[in-house]
């Protein structure tokens, strides 16, 4: 119902020069996004006040709405000509009163989980990229064309943003920093299996992909009441991304998968020092991908026990501290964190296997991530125990990877399947921590079996790719010279 209305956006972002990639289309359609859901919102809770026989104040003064300046209406529902700002005017409105308007509400906020709060922050960092009012003009009405009112609705519109924001993952570049294959995310939802009642945490939160899949698959528990929703609403996932654009849309994506106020906070994670975290900030379960090949500076390394200026070496440190006992995570991290020899990774190895039960490590092909090339493995761990044995799966789907064949959930059904027993076979086999190198604590994935065979890419895979590469080629090169 609503593919064509956000084709239709895109293809308006794309006369605009100020919007040249997969990024922009996406950060410029999620302010324009929140708006119009924002508008809904009001509006219902507007209606529901007035059958109680009370009165609703709205957060945003009267010429602020969306139906004041974005889409006015005349009496018969369809757009009022006279009243619609387009052009030059539209955009002086939106630079120069909406978007200073809106930042102020940050500092009215009586709080960061508050949508005030929301709405200051996200108006406070992204900005409109848009220069042409008439362009504008037409992306405004084919958002306005976008309802939020049923559950069918967001889930539809819910489908359409996370494949924007997967176009923004193979956009490469930066682009994949933002998106983690859900396939991947339902798998490990699946091996943590969080409870009603438990905080779900994710502090490198990109896109909220995480949270987003972990609330899919706790709303979907049978028996689960009205107070259990409440309950998943308002007090379950809790994020923190640093920049500023995946903070916008980690917003957005939990809102269209139905979270009304998202408890994500701007800030960087990693400036926090680990001594200061208390038992009340701890949480039940993380699911995380942090950003790796990253360098912090040493002030935020002074943070952290083991001093690194590996991103996510200090991730990694930061959820075990961050884990209650007995709470379980699953972390993605790059491959090579199970057999580097500098003592950062030997020191946060051994700290992982004495504080924590790692019992699973999924190993990921290469191709896993569209747009980098590095090979990943899932931990998943649980706090509060030594380690005395770790699973191991190697994910082999019986093909070579790629934008034109991802990971999908039946290449993980048997991982989840077997994960559930630690069982033996072709593709996984245990290792007893006794058998670990005490003095390097190698935890490299070596298959006693041999592993799988060798996947060889077909001539009709390799050409798909070629043209594929072809046409991103041909697509930056024309963004290059809109520039100019």
């Amino acid at each position: 119902m609503f593919e064509q209305a956000f084709r239709n956006i895109d293809d308006a972002l794309r006369k605009e020069a100020g919007c040249t990639t997969e990024l922009d289309y996406t950060e410029q359609t999620s302010w324009l996004l929140f708006l119009k859901y924002l508008d809904g919102l009001e509006q219902d809770k507007a209606m529901e006040a007035e059958l109680e026989g009370k009165t609703y104040s709205f957060l945003l003064d009267e010429q602020y709405r969306w139906d004041s300046w974005a889409a006015p209406k005349t009496s018969d529902g369809t757009l009022d000509h006279n009243k619609a700002l387009t052009g030059d005017d539209l955009c002086e409105f939106v630079d120069s009163k909406l978007f200073p308007y809106l930042h102020a509400f940050k500092q009215k906020a009586s709080g960061p989980n508050t949508i005030e709060y929301k709405i200051g922050e996200i108006f406070g960092e992204i900005k409109n990229k848009i220069h042409s009012g008439y362009n504008l003009r037409e992306i405004i009405d084919h958002i306005d064309e976008l309802r939020f009112r049923s559950q069918n609705e967001k889930h539809e519109l819910s489908h359409l943003y996370e494949a924007k924001i997967k176009n923004m993952g193979n956009a490469g570049r930066n682009g994949g920093e933002y998106y983690t294959p859900r396939p991947l995310i339902r798998a490990m939802v699946q091996v943590v299996k969080p409870k009603v009642g438990e905080r779900v945490y994710d502090g490198a939160c990109g896109s909220a992909g995480f949270l987003c899949e972990a609330f899919d698959y706790m709303k979907g528990f049978s028996g689960l009441t009205t107070s259990n929703f409440k309950v998943l609403q308002t007090r379950t996932f809790i994020g923190k991304e640093k920049k500023s654009l995946a903070y916008v849309i980690a917003i957005m994506n939990m809102i269209l998968h139905g979270i009304e106020a998202p408890n994500i906070v701007h800030t960087n994670t990693l400036a926090e020092n680990l001594a200061d975290i208390q038992e009340k900030d701890r949480m039940h379960v993380i699911l995380a991908n942090p950003p790796f090949g990253g360098k912090e500076r040493k002030e935020v390394q002074q943070n952290f026990p083991i001093r690194t200026g590996e991103t996510a070496f200090l991730f990694l440190q930061h959820f075990i501290k961050m884990l209650k006992a007995g709470g379980r995570a699953g972390v993605v991290i790059k491959n090579t964190f199970l057999s580097n020899t500098d003592n950062a990774s030997v020191h946060l190895r051994k700290l992982l296997l004495e504080s924590c039960n790692l019992h699973t490590v999924l190993d990921c092909p290469g191709g896993t991530f569209q747009g980098a090339g590095v090979k990943t493995v899932v931990l998943f761990f649980e706090k509060g125990a030594p380690t005395r044995k770790v699973w191991y799966y190697q994910l082999e789907p019986g093909r070579n990877m790629g934008k034109t064949n991802p990971l999908n959930d039946a290449d993980l059904a048997e991982f989840v399947k077997l994960q559930k027993a630690f069982a033996d076979s072709p593709k996984s086999w245990s290792v007893d921590t006794a058998n670990i190198n005490q003095n390097t604590f190698d935890l490299s994935v070596k298959n006693p079996d041999g592993g799988g065979e060798i996947i060889h890419r077909t001539p009709q895979v390799i050409m798909d790719e070629i043209a594929e590469l072809d046409a991103e080629s041909t697509q930056v090169l024309a963004n290059i010279r809109a520039l100019l």
